[in-house]
């Protein structure tokens, strides 16, 4: 009789006999990544595909943690991973312990991946760098306080300005934790606050011995600092995150220290050429205000009190002869405009006050004719109800009895109205 398996017991046989196969134990397989998703866990899941199938894979937080670059859906990669199943589902699917990207290399992936994250942040624009100082007086060295590179910028500080001083903040440069160690130096330094500039850098080696000045770490402490960095990481063909952040990139640690302080040969130099100047401009100043010293002092000699005096006195005299000379004239011109002002005021006066007589003698004229006088004067009387009456014009509007009081053209008589006659 055939045996009766319970969907449990067959899933974890399946996932015994695919465990229990050597080469399924640490396979490669290359493929494209798509349907990824980082899990809160640290867990990472996906599908790994080609042409004509695909598998599901998960890869454990423990071995993620190694990956130096981020997966991506569409990324071709080849993993190193097991053959095994998921009891629960049943569902074979690959645990992967490496991912390796097809065709580039996992650091210079995750070198381009983190460039172009920091580059979208701002972290790279010109406008954010701070300017070096031409004469730092206080330096601080952000390196390993064993390595080759941090003597040879001490040296080069030492020769070419001795006046600043150098404070040496030991940092690890190289394995697991060199990140963090360098970002926490430059943000002692900082918080110190006595350095005018900071170098950071170690010198060359490979790019997995540089993979400390490409941390995310390290870039926003360059970043965040308030105190200018200059980068001095591995030799001239070297470039870093670290570069690309920094206020100023260095080719090498020498180079660093050649670029953050002055040469005292070539600044005493620059003195004695600034001093010659000096003096030359100086004495040709000089010279221009002894000249200047001595017109002024020939003029003095040929101007003093007296001969000021004189010319003035020569001047008053030369003006009163052209003020008593111009006199006479300007008084007769004066009289004659004067002549000629009166005749014309008294030829203008007569005509207008010849003008107004006339037009007063009109005046008068038209006034006597039709002066009441004048009408009484021809027999006319004017009769009034009393002496300040109205006057009356039409006899209808008398009675027998009324008083009248006539106006004639020499005296007035008061008179009482006895009968009245109307006109036909």
């Amino acid at each position: 009789m055939s045996t009766v398996y319970s969907v449990t017991r067959l899933n974890n046989e399946i996932k015994d006999l695919l465990d229990a196969v050597p080469g399924y134990r640490n396979l490669l397989v290359q493929g494209e990544i798509s349907n990824y998703k980082a899990h809160s866990s640290g867990h990472h899941y996906m599908t790994l595909k080609d042409e004509g199938a695909s598998i599901n894979a998960v890869m454990f937080r423990s071995d993620a943690m190694r990956l130096k670059f981020r997966l991506e859906n569409g990324m071709k990669v080849i993993v190193r991973a097991r053959v095994s199943s998921f009891p629960r589902t049943g569902q074979v699917q690959l645990y992967i312990s490496e991912v390796i990207p097809d065709g580039a290399g996992a650091l210079s992936l995750a070198f381009e991946q983190l460039k172009r994250k920091l580059q979208a942040e701002g972290l790279f624009d010109p406008a954010h760098k701070k300017p070096i100082p031409a004469c730092p007086q206080r330096i601080a060295l952000v390196t390993s306080p064993t390595g080759a590179a941090v003597r040879d910028m001490i040296r080069i500080l030492g020769r070419r300005w001795p006046l600043a001083k150098v404070t040496l903040y030991p940092a690890q440069v190289q394995g697991r934790g060199a990140a963090e160690s360098i970002a926490q130096a430059i943000m002692l330094a900082n918080a110190i606050g006595e350095a005018d500039v900071i170098l950071c850098g170690r010198g060359g080696g490979s790019m997995e011995d540089l993979w400390a000045f490409n941390e995310e770490v390290v870039a926003r402490a360059i970043y965040d600092s308030d105190i200018p960095v200059i980068s001095a990481v591995g030799h001239e063909p070297d470039v870093t995150i670290a570069d690309f952040v920094a206020d100023l990139r260095a080719p090498t640690p020498s180079g660093a220290a050649e670029l953050a302080v002055p040469d005292r040969a070539e600044y005493a130099l620059s003195v004695r050429t600034l001093d010659t100047r000096l003096r030359t401009a100086a004495h040709k100043q000089i010279e221009v205000w002894r000249q200047r010293l001595t017109t002024l002092q020939e003029r003095l000699e040929l101007r003093t009190p007296a001969n000021y005096i004189a010319e003035k006195r020569l001047l008053l005299d030369q003006m009163t002869d052209r003020l008593c000379a111009a006199l006479p004239a300007r008084l007769t011109r004066e009289e004659q405009k004067l002549t000629v002002l009166r005749q014309r005021l008294l030829t203008a006066g007569q005509g207008g006050l010849h003008r107004r007589r006339l037009r007063f003698a009109q005046t008068v004229a038209t006034l006597d004719a039709i002066s009441p006088l004048r009408v009484l004067a021809r027999g006319y009387a004017v009769a009034t109800r009393g002496k300040r009456g109205a006057v009356v014009t039409d006899a209808a509007a008398l009675e027998a009895g009324d008083t009248l009081h006539i106006r004639f053209a020499k005296g007035a008589a008061n008179c009482r109205v006895t009968d009245t006659e109307e006109e036909a």
